[in-house]
């Protein structure tokens, strides 16, 4: 009895501690927001001191991620606004507007007074009124440790004709969210799903919630039928019907005490308005089957409506957990979904072939373009050097050079420059990466930034591509950028906190590389060559360990064996299928 009543007495008394740290944990969380929302007004009054807007022309904006890039609905332009950047040690967060001239391939920054405050993961939704509005629900601002979180609930619209910001005030909208989406539908802007999270709890939603652009009025929508679990980050598009279609995303639940468990939602949903009313009511969920191939599983993919009535997916990542580790598997493919005939299909490049006609016209003709033909036919003063950035499966970012000697006859030539002109090809497309943003303009999908990690190392972009999605030929390189160029600060054993207000603010950050001593170590040997007829297995089980050993060498003693082996496959399946 003694025991028993010992071991009550304990239980109570462990009770009673677990609910004042509870307690405490709550105050804490609620001194963090507090402190936030502090650091938020502070650089809002900032931005109050600008009085007049300013348009300057400037390079390409700086790497972020988890942005916003839109087609401006009358001009030939695309606005991008806020982002994030991680250099190893601090998160900035952004709320600057820049906008890309389409025709002149040039940026130029909008400084415009009263802007939303600095955030990430927020949506964006561009509708033609009055000569095109912008509209910017929630998103987050994070601490510089990257540790805290306030969630934004507002509702913003930057009207582009006057170049002016305005704050909708209304009631009765969705909570305070980042990773929602929102779409713009039939004179509405209708929310769906997102998350909110503090430094000790989370949580994923699955709501809808309509915005009326007429009224200036929010409603929350109650859908008959079984809709999607909560998530957030999914595809979200409107058909030309005015349904909605959901699919994808992501959620995480906590199963135990500090151990969450990721999920990859790979449904997809229709929420359509049921009869001819208006009334919330009347909307309706219902399950999707899709035909064709749909997308691997994946997060952080990004989505964008292409012609003829497809949206798209590009890029994303798949983590796998080993034990206390998460490896990433980032993508560059890009999937369509056909509105209409309920498809997926994924994106297949058909490659440049008029410039392969171009070539064999010219070699018939003669008569025009001779002096092009000339130049195009003499042989290369020595070997031809083609340096290719291979990416593994794990996102390893590998750089390895080939030297394909010059052609002896003239026979051989025609071979070699296309040849040639494949490997060149095959090298013009965006990275792998996961949180880019996307945006399409007269049939032309634009992808900028995003990010990819090697090991525990984030590469934040700033580059630019573009795509023809009528044609589907090749990739165009826009803006340019080397990753291995950025900065990376290591974890410093001693957080600076007094530099937290600078890095939060959203300051220029360094483009310095501290670590190019090393990237060029062991390029100029020639890697071993493949024989005639010589098959892949072949090749691979002749040279495996050279491999091995060169994949070792870049990746470095540190990691493992599994991780090596990939790279060393990677680089082996790209030297191979370059040389044949």
């Amino acid at each position: 009895m003694g025991k028993k009543g010992k071991r009550e007495k304990k239980g109570k008394g462990a009770e009673k501690t677990a609910a004042k740290m509870e307690k405490k944990a709550s105050r804490r969380a609620k001194k963090e927001e507090e402190d936030l929302e502090a650091l938020i007004a502070e650089f809002q009054s900032l931005d109050a001191k600008k009085t007049q807007v300013i348009e300057s022309s400037c390079p390409p904006p700086s790497p972020r991620l988890n942005g916003s890039l839109s087609a401006h609905p009358e001009k030939d332009e695309l606005i991008l606004f806020g982002g994030e950047y991680f250099n190893g040690q601090k998160t900035y967060l952004y709320n600057d507007l820049y906008v890309y001239n389409i025709r002149k391939n040039s940026w130029s920054k909008l400084e415009i007074p009263n802007p939303p405050p600095r955030r990430c993961a927020h949506q964006a939704a561009v509708v033609p009124t009055a000569g095109g509005q912008l509209w910017v629900f929630g998103g987050e601002f994070a601490s510089p440790s990257g540790e805290q979180f306030y969630h934004y609930k507002d509702l913003w619209v930057l009207h582009l004709a006057t170049k002016t910001w305005e704050q909708i005030k209304a009631s009765g909208g969705p909570s305070g969210r980042s990773g929602h989406r929102m779409v713009a539908c039939k004179r509405q802007l209708i929310i769906f799903g997102g998350f909110h999270e503090s430094a000790r709890d989370y949580i994923y939603y699955n709501d809808v919630y309509a915005f009326n652009l007429d009224s200036f009025t929010w409603s929350k929508l109650a859908p008959l039928g079984i809709g999607p679990t909560p998530r957030s980050g999914c595809q979200m598009v409107a058909n030309p019907e005015g349904s909605i279609i959901i699919y994808g995303g992501y959620s995480k639940q906590r199963i135990k005490k500090d151990v969450d468990k990721g999920t990859l939602h790979t449904d997809m949903f229709l929420l359509k308005v049921e009869g001819a009313g208006k009334e919330e009511d009347k909307w309706a969920w219902s399950r999707l089957n899709p035909s064709g191939v749909k997308p691997t599983p994946r997060s952080g993919f990004s989505v964008a409506i292409g012609p003829n009535n497809r949206s798209l997916l590009f890029g994303g990542v798949h983590d796998e957990e080993e034990e206390e580790s998460i490896e990433g598997d980032f993508f560059n493919d890009i999937y369509f979904y056909d509105l209409r005939k309920n498809r997926w299909f994924p994106g297949q490049l058909k490659g440049p072939k008029s410039e392969k006609r171009k070539r064999r016209r010219g070699r018939q003709a003669e008569a025009e373009g001779a002096s092009d033909e000339e130049i195009e036919k003499q042989p290369p003063q020595g070997p031809v050097e083609i340096v290719k950035e291979v990416v593994a499966e794990d996102g390893t970012v590998m750089t390895i050079k080939q030297v394909i000697s010059g052609p002896a006859e003239e026979k051989e030539r025609s071979e070699s420059e296309e040849e040639e002109d494949g490997a060149l090809c095959q090298q013009v497309e965006p990275c792998p990466r996961s949180n880019a943003m996307l945006a399409v303009k007269h049939g032309v999908l634009y992808v900028y930034g995003g990010m990819f990690e090697v090991g525990d190392r984030q590469f934040t972009l700033s580059d630019l591509y573009s795509i023809d999605l009528h044609k589907m030929e090749e990739w165009k390189v826009l803006v340019e950028m080397d990753p291995k160029a950025q900065e990376w600060l290591e974890e410093s054993e001693s957080d600076e906190e007094e530099d937290d207000k600078e890095g939060a603010e959203g300051g220029e950050e360094e483009q310095e590389s501290s670590e190019e001593e090393s990237e060029d170590e062991g390029e100029e040997e020639l890697h071993p060559s493949v024989q005639l007829d010589e098959s892949h297995a072949d090749y691979l089980a002749r040279t495996e360990q050279y491999w091995i050993k060169l994949a070792r060498s870049n990746v470095g003693p540190e990691a493992k064996e599994k991780k090596v082996v990939k790279v060393a496959l990677a680089m082996a399946k790209t030297f191979y299928e370059d040389s044949v």
